[in-house]
C-alpha cells in the first residue's frame, strides 16, 4: 500500500482560507468592541454618581471656569463630607427603613392577588383570558396624575394622611395590574400537561397549583418580586401627595427635599444618595439574572 501524497492547495483556496480567517478575526474584535461599549454605557451613572459623591465641592464646580479642569477624574483629593451630610445631616436611614417596609407590605399584597389572578386568567377563563389580562395591563397604564386627587380623597375619608399606610394602600393599585398582566405569560408557558397529570394522580386544583405550578413559576414570581419593589422604590407622585413629615417619608421623596432647597443642590450628596440606593437593587438584578430573564421571556413562544 502507497502512502497517499498530501493534499496541496491552490493560491486561490489558499487566499480563501486567509480572507475567512481575517473575517473571522474582525467579526470577533467587532463582538469585543461592542460589548466593551455596552458594558462602559451601563456601568457609566455608577462610575459618575461614584465620583461625584466623593469630589470636593470645589472639584466639582470648577470645571465651570477652568478649561485645564478633567471632569472624568478627581482633581483634588476624595472627600467624605457629601457621605457624612446624606448619613448625619438628613434623616436618610429612616427613609431606608420607611422604604424597605412600605416595600414589603407592597410586594406581599401584591403577590396574594397577582399570582392567583395570573393563573385564574391564563388557565381558568378560556379565550377571555387574555382580553382581560390586556385591560388589567391598560390600568396600569394610566398616570398616576389623573388618579392622585381621587385617591387623596380616599386617603383622606379614610384618615391615613401622612402615614406611610396610605402608600401601602395606593400602591397595589399598579402594582398588582403589571405583575399579574406579567405572570400571565409565564404560567402559560407552563405546559397544562403536567396540572392534568397531577389531577390524574388525585391532587386537587389547589393541591396542583401549590405543589407543581408555584415551585415551576418562582422565576416569574421572583421577576413579579423584582418589579413590584422597583416601582414602589422609585415612585415619587403619590409619596409626594399624601407623606408631608419628613420622618415618614421614602427614600424617593426625602432625598430630593431635603437636599435641593430652593435653587441650590447638594450634587455630592444626592448623588451619594443614588448610589446607596442604587447598589442593592443592582446586586439583586444580577444575582438572580438568569431567573428574571427566565420570568421576562416566558410565554413569549408558547401562547
Amino acid at each position: 500500500m502507497t502512502a497517499m501524497a498530501p493534499m496541496t492547495l491552490t493560491p486561490q483556496a489558499v487566499a480563501r482560507r486567509r480572507k475567512r480567517r481575517v473575517l473571522r478575526g474582525v467579526k470577533r474584535i467587532g463582538l469585543y468592541l461592542a460589548a466593551f461599549a455596552f458594558t462602559a454605557f451601563a456601568v457609566f451613572p455608577f462610575y459618575w454618581m461614584l465620583l461625584t459623591s466623593f469630589k470636593t465641592n470645589r472639584d466639582l464646580y470648577v470645571g465651570a471656569t477652568d478649561l485645564s479642569h478633567i471632569p472624568w477624574i478627581f482633581n483634588e483629593t476624595p472627600t467624605l463630607q457629601h457621605v457624612k451630610l446624606l448619613l448625619f445631616g438628613t434623616p436618610y436611614l429612616i427613609w431606608v427603613r420607611n422604604t424597605v417596609l412600605v416595600g414589603a407590605v407592597v410586594v406581599l399584597i401584591t403577590l396574594v392577588f397577582a399570582v392567583p389572578a395570573g393563573y385564574a386568567l391564563a388557565r381558568l377563563t378560556g379565550r377571555w383570558g387574555e382580553r382581560l389580562g390586556i385591560g388589567i395591563f391598560l390600568t396600569y397604564l394610566v398616570p398616576p396624575t389623573l388618579l392622585f386627587i381621587p385617591f387623596a380623597r380616599v386617603i383622606a375619608v379614610l384618615g391615613l394622611q401622612n402615614s406611610p399606610w396610605a402608600l401601602v394602600l395606593v400602591y397595589p393599585t399598579f402594582t398588582i395590574p403589571f405583575c399579574t398582566w406579567l405572570l400571565m405569560g409565564f404560567f402559560r408557558s407552563i405546559p397544562r400537561d403536567i396540572e392534568e397529570q397531577g389531577m390524574i394522580d388525585g391532587y386537587s386544583r389547589w393541591s396542583v397549583i401549590r405543589k407543581i405550578v408555584l415551585p415551576l413559576a418562582v422565576s416569574g414570581i421572583l421577576t413579579a418580586v423584582i418589579f413590584a419593589f422597583t416601582l414602589v422604590l422609585q415612585e415619587f407622585v403619590y409619596a409626594l401627595t399624601f407623606i408631608s413629615s419628613v420622618g415618614k417619608m421614602t427614600v424617593s421623596l426625602g432625598v430630593p427635599v431635603a437636599l435641593v432647597r430652593g435653587d441650590v443642590f447638594y450634587w455630592g450628596s444626592l448623588m451619594a444618595a443614588a448610589l446607596i440606593t442604587s447598589i442593592p437593587i443592582a446586586i439583586i438584578y444580577n444575582l438572580f439574572i438568569d431567573r428574571f430573564i427566565a420570568g421576562l421571556t416566558a410565554g413569549a413562544v408558547k401562547g
